[in-house]
């Protein structure tokens, strides 16, 4: 099996960087989700509501900040989607409850001890880091979702600094794709995907896919393609979570490549 992953590396952004854009992103999904109401659907989510959005969101929010107050050493089940789903409060109470648990989550990682330990899913300096990284991005993409459900598109959305949206990236490659390369639990098509992250002066980023029948490997480098992706680094991470399309991006190649691993890239807790 392809072993090759270099994951020294975490990403362009600290911890503090992660629990600011953390704060802001919860603030602005609220906003977004008041402005869409409840009924709205959320595109990228086929069957949601906003109101499934805001109870999947706050239910994980209190999940994450469980681990950072309590320090479990271990992994703390979770409840079912479909659970999460009908539980939570009504409609009424629904955008405070929200509210109330995402400015928890940020006030238990800021209290965090740096040294503190607990139960990570996907390598990082440090567990603080960790749950700071992975709670900035899980809330920033639902915040697209939020926007997208109240009509704003890509266009219409705050935008994700180049610094941000790359390490979003670098999450999804090196991190997930990373974690299914070194379990051998990948099962995509074969390949190879390149992208680059082209912001001029705020800075650029690269990474490989390579994908074959006896495994993947993930890198931060270029080299031959079946398919390349060149744009800024904010669309690229919304494109790899299927938040947006290629339309004007540079893809050269095979684009069926890219729509493969679109479809085979997940996100899971453990």
């Amino acid at each position: 099996m392809l072993s090759g992953m270099d994951t020294a590396e975490h990403g362009p952004c600290d911890i503090a960087c992660h629990i600011a854009r953390l704060r802001a992103e919860g603030e602005l999904l609220a906003g977004a989700a008041e402005r869409a109401g409840f009924d709205a659907p959320v595109p990228a989510c086929p069957g949601w509501r906003v109101r499934d959005l805001l109870k999947h969101l706050g239910y994980v929010h209190r999940w994450a900040a469980g681990y950072v107050r309590e320090q479990h050493a271990r992994w703390v089940d979770r409840a079912s989607e479909a659970e999460i789903l009908r539980g939570g409060p009504g409609d009424e109470a629904l955008t405070g409850w929200f509210r109330d648990g995402h400015a928890a989550l940020v006030r238990a990682l800021e209290a965090a001890d740096p040294g503190m330990t607990c139960w990570t899913f996907l390598e990082a300096p440090s567990p603080l880091a960790f749950w700071a990284r992975r709670q900035a991005h899980e809330t920033a993409i639902h915040r697209v979702d939020a926007q997208q459900a109240a009509g704003a598109g890509a266009a219409g959305e705050p935008a994700f600094t180049p610094q941000f949206a790359a390490d979003g990236i670098d999450e999804l490659i090196m991190g997930f794709l990373g974690r299914d390369a070194k379990r051998g639990s990948w099962d995509g098509p074969p390949g190879v995907l390149t992208l680059h992250a082209d912001d001029g002066a705020d800075g650029s980023a690269q990474w490989r896919v390579l994908s074959e029948p006896d495994g993947l490997a993930v890198t931060r480098e270029n080299g031959a393609a079946d398919c390349d992706i060149t744009g800024p680094a904010a669309a690229l991470y919304l494109l790899l979570w299927n938040r947006r399309e290629a339309s004007g991006l540079d893809v050269r190649g095979d684009a069926g490549t890219l729509a493969g691993f679109r479809e085979h890239f997940r996100v899971t807790w453990h």
